[in-house]
């Protein structure tokens, strides 16, 4: 390892500008899905017109990767009960909570429609009005990957998790403790 390099990063402030928004169904995030593909949420993506062009060629793609600010995140908490376990503490880098050192989303989002600068998307797990940093298409050759371990989520009896309502308030209500 090059410590030249971390000396050269740590502390450095790096900058994004949004080149659109999201817009969803969902206000309050007690009641916003925390994954999109259990919920069939209809949402918008309006890309700012002067990004508009780098859309050309995304109809042909049936996902896409939002990235995404969680500009309502609250604090950074390294360790954090998670959505599916409220039974023990992770670490933030092993689970998908938004209070994180910097509150970047990641969502796999189905693409119905193209409207020059506004894509109709399916499977929103975004609060409304979350501002986009990036698209990426989804490639079933490069993305998919076979013998996939999933960390502690693999221990946690997870079969029927398509038939919950899969929001934090809903799995604060839910026994999440049972393995």
């Amino acid at each position: 390892m090059n410590k030249k390099h971390a000396e050269c990063w740590h502390n450095r402030e790096i900058i994004f500008h949004p080149v659109g928004v999201i817009h969803s169904e969902h206000h309050e995030q007690e009641n916003t899905p925390i994954q999109g593909v259990f919920n069939p949420s209809i949402g918008y993506v309006e890309v700012f017109p002067e990004f508009a062009e780098g859309l050309r060629d995304i109809e042909s793609f049936t996902y896409l990767y939002l990235l995404y600010w969680f500009d309502r995140a609250t604090d950074v908490c390294l360790l954090q009960k998670p959505f599916l376990d409220g039974e023990k503490e992770r670490g933030i880098f092993a689970i998908r909570h938004f209070n994180r050192p910097n509150p970047l989303g990641l969502s796999i989002v189905r693409l119905l429609e193209v409207k020059e600068n506004i894509l109709k998307v399916e499977g929103v797990d975004v609060l409304d009005g979350t501002p986009l940093v990036d698209i990426k298409p989804y490639v079933r050759q490069f993305d998919h990957r076979d013998e996939v371990k999933s960390g502690w989520v693999d221990e946690k009896h997870l079969d029927d998790i398509a038939a919950w309502n899969s929001t934090p308030k809903e799995l604060r209500n839910r026994d999440r403790t049972n393995t």
